[in-house]
């Protein structure tokens, strides 16, 4: 995904402010399952997030663009182990690094679900 900065995206020291970047990971992973899982799957499950890593490399400022790019690591029966590469488009720096673990939810409870085989292969590396 690509993304533009906007104003308010700017914190006090003139550039994207953390909080920024965690709505980035969130919505690219968003759409990475809303990309490739079923509609099926998508109505049955549901996710939070166990924990979440940043680690800042260098400032986006107002007017950039960055381009979001996620994977799937390690795929448990009850964790997601997925990481995020953010980068300015014109240069291709890289801003930011994510890991994220997330945790499928039965959308109709509430509570933590096992993810079958077949989907953990089709989002696993």
């Amino acid at each position: 995904m690509t993304v533009p900065v906007l104003q308010a995206d700017i914190d006090e020291q003139n550039h994207v402010n953390n909080t920024v970047y965690l709505r980035w990971i969130q919505e690219v992973a968003t759409a990475h399952w809303k990309s490739l899982a079923s509609a099926e799957s998508q109505s049955a499950i549901g996710w939070v997030v166990l924990r979440h890593e940043i680690d800042y490399k260098m400032p986006a400022s107002l007017g950039d663009e960055v381009v979001l790019r996620t994977w799937v690591g390690k795929a448990s029966r009850l964790t997601f182990e997925r990481f995020t590469e953010i980068r300015r488009k014109i240069d291709n720096r890289l801003l930011a690094e994510g890991r994220t673990l997330w945790v499928p939810i039965d959308v109709r409870t509430g509570k933590p679900t096992r993810i079958s085989a077949e989907l953990r292969a089709q989002f696993s590396i």
